[in-house]
């Protein structure tokens, strides 16, 4: 599991123990970008009393993206067969865990925690915050041409081949664009999706990451990708 953070010290002793707890099998790598607050500190000492967790110490605050990046070629380097994201916030449960990786052990190439199906559920936003989630998704998926309800969902599961079959470095979207361009990728590399519902809860401690920066750039990025993909047909080779 790659787990990024930044400034998560009121979270990340419970999350690491609380992943444990459901999946005992499951090796962590905390990438933290030298969090002021003392995160990294705090994840070594957990490590230290549960084993199976790394912490990667990057020298800036990079970017959840990046984050990834990094900690999926770790992941890779060291063989692992299964990566599985989520946040630190503790707004992903750890116990639908072994759900995502039966999917994946299963065949699936990417498994997505999933909040819009049966079984899924977002208790905590209001009904507006919901309709332009689900509007923001369904626009991903229209214009991408995507199977994927919830292509913004940052708890899932890969296989390696699926991000053996991506070049990792070209990737440079962060936040809701970041999670949308790797599923966008997975299935336009032949991959299967699977969906598993989540019910996601707004973080209680610490502050949220997310700006309206990451929400534009996603934006902007879907509807450069499908534009691309549409014209793609219409260009003919030189004479």
């Amino acid at each position: 599991m790659v787990l990024p953070t930044y400034d998560e010290a009121a979270n990340i002793a419970e999350v690491l123990r609380r992943i444990r707890a459901a999946a005992g099998e499951v090796d962590v790598l905390v990438v933290d970008d030298s969090s002021p607050d003392g995160t990294a500190d705090l994840a070594e000492a957990v490590a230290d009393e549960l084993g199976g967790i790394e912490v990667m110490r990057r020298p800036a605050k990079s970017g959840l993206g990046s984050a990834y990046r990094d900690g999926f070629r770790a992941g890779l380097g060291q063989g692992y067969e299964a990566l599985v994201e989520m946040d630190a916030d503790l707004s992903h449960d750890p116990a639908t865990l072994p759900d995502l990786m039966a999917a994946v052990a299963g065949g699936a190439d990417l498994a997505i925690g999933t909040r819009y199906m049966p079984g899924g559920s977002i208790p905590d936003w209001p009904w507006h915050r919901r309709a332009i989630s689900r509007i923001g998704n369904l626009y991903a998926r229209k214009m991408l041409r995507m199977s994927p309800r919830d292509s913004t969902s940052g708890f899932r599961c890969y296989h390696r081949r699926a991000l053996e079959a991506i070049d990792l470095s070209s990737v440079r979207a962060d936040g809701y664009g970041f999670q949308v361009e790797m599923a966008y990728l997975v299935e336009r590399n032949g991959g299967s999706v699977a969906e598993i519902p989540i019910e996601f809860r707004d973080r209680t401690l610490g502050h949220s990451k997310m700006s309206s920066r990451i929400v534009a750039e996603a934006l902007l990025l879907v509807t450069y990708w499908g534009l691309r993909d549409r014209l793609k047909p219409l260009r003919r080779p030189r004479q």
